[in-house]
């Protein structure tokens, strides 16, 4: 199964459904159908959902695309980026896959 891990603070919000998409770059291909998310901190701890589909974009776009822009100006969209991706900037062609939240598709395997 396809996979994708993902930080303590973000799988809780996926688990609760409340992020249903991530931002990807340079990342390895992920297609639509089950998708596990699994903790960077703890490896029994994932989260399986169903991707729904992938859209490319320049992260410029992302903000717009996802009815984010007064939540993520440029510069707070990069740094939070930047967090994950040091070298990435706004003209870099990014991932943004969607998902369905765990209850609607997915299987929550917490221990």
């Amino acid at each position: 199964m396809q996979s994708l891990k993902i930080v303590p603070r973000l799988i809780s919000e996926v688990r609760a459904g409340s992020k249903t998409h991530t931002i990807r770059w340079c990342e390895r291909v992920i297609t639509p159908g089950p998708m596990l998310y699994i903790n960077t901190e703890d490896a029994t701890d994932s989260v399986e959902v169903l991707v729904t589909g992938v859209s490319r974009m320049p992260l410029s776009a992302v903000a717009e695309f996802l009815g984010k822009t007064e939540e993520w100006p440029d510069a707070v969209l990069l740094a939070g980026m930047r967090e994950h991706y040091p070298d990435i900037n706004m003209v870099a062609g990014v991932e943004v896959i969607h998902h369905l939240p765990p209850s609607a598709g997915g299987d929550d395997r917490k221990k």
